[in-house]
């Protein structure tokens, strides 16, 4: 149980409302910055003003997916006021205050770097990531049916990276009836391809296979749908970026040329925010448990 720990959450959309759920029934002491908006109310947890806090009694600080952004404005869905995250503030919680964010940003990294303070990147757990590869796979066929007039079914679609989404992405469009390449930077990836059955290719080679492409997927948070491959892609395909922002498609150059390319950051919570919701809070309660299950062993030493 969280009895009497003090845990802060700090902005963040309709995937926390899972968070908070999670948090209550192990009896942790819930302060809630962000949510003076939303229309319901958590027994055990209480809707405060950052001012309000006493850092000093903040045990873990929750973070939205997205972490912070440069300048340490942390989104929140539920409110229209500014919430930050400050070096000074952050300095005086305790010094086993842990910070959990989804991703970390050069801010976030300097902030808890200069504060002594740990930051725990959900989304760089292999568990957490394919968890989340499902709604993000759901997402994207919906996307694409959306935003397209043909079928998958028969479709030329290449998904560039073979990591935990990429994976996820090829069974389920192969599953649905597309011709699928893929794009791969590692050995490995171009076995498992191999391995899997599907057409692929080194994204070296990127602007010799889109030609034909109708639909293209990116999950690779690095520049890799430059001008120079776009030029070589009809001007009908239809692109979704799924990588981490800002993404890795030149989408001035795409816009300029008549392709349709959209970015799609945070897909899970927006498709499918209660199941993306309980990935991220199932995993938090595990970490939270552990956490503190050795601060007190240590204290008992």
């Amino acid at each position: 149980m969280l009895t009497n720990k003090h845990i802060l959450i700090l902005g963040g959309d309709a995937r926390q409302i899972e968070i908070i759920d999670k948090l209550n029934a192990l009896d942790a002491h819930l302060s809630l910055v962000g949510f003076d908006q939303l229309n319901q109310n958590f027994v055990g947890a209480i809707k405060v003003n950052m001012d309000e806090i006493r850092p000093s009694d903040v045990d873990s600080i929750i973070l939205p997916v997205s972490g912070t952004d440069d300048e340490g404005h942390v989104e929140a869905t539920f409110s229209s006021q500014t919430i930050k995250l400050t070096k000074e503030w952050l300095g005086e919680t305790p010094q086993y205050c842990t910070i959990y964010s989804g991703i970390s940003t050069p801010y976030l990294d300097q902030v808890s770097l200069e504060a002594g303070r740990e930051v725990v990147k959900l989304f760089e757990r292999d568990d957490v990531a394919i968890y989340n590869s499902i709604p993000t796979v759901e997402g994207s066929i919906m996307m694409v049916i959306q935003h397209t007039d043909i079928t998958i079914h028969g479709a030329n679609v290449i998904i560039l990276g073979l990591g935990r989404t990429g994976l996820s992405l090829v069974r389920a469009f192969s599953a649905l009836g597309a011709s699928v390449k893929v794009g791969v930077r590692r050995p490995e990836h171009l076995a498992r391809a191999f391995e899997m059955g599907v057409e692929s290719f080194y994204i070296k080679d990127l602007a010799s296979q889109v030609q034909d492409a109708e639909i293209c997927i990116n999950t690779i948070p690095a520049m890799v749908l430059t001008s120079q491959v776009l030029s070589h892609m009809p001007a009908s395909s239809f692109i979704l970026d799924v990588a981490s922002l800002p993404g890795g498609t030149d989408f001035r150059y795409a816009k300029k040329r008549g392709i349709k390319a959209i970015i799609t950051p945070g897909l899970p919570g927006l498709v499918a925010p209660k199941t993306a919701g309980r990935i991220i809070a199932n995993v938090l309660s595990e970490l939270l448990l552990e956490k503190f299950s050795e601060e007190e062993k240590r204290n008992d030493d």
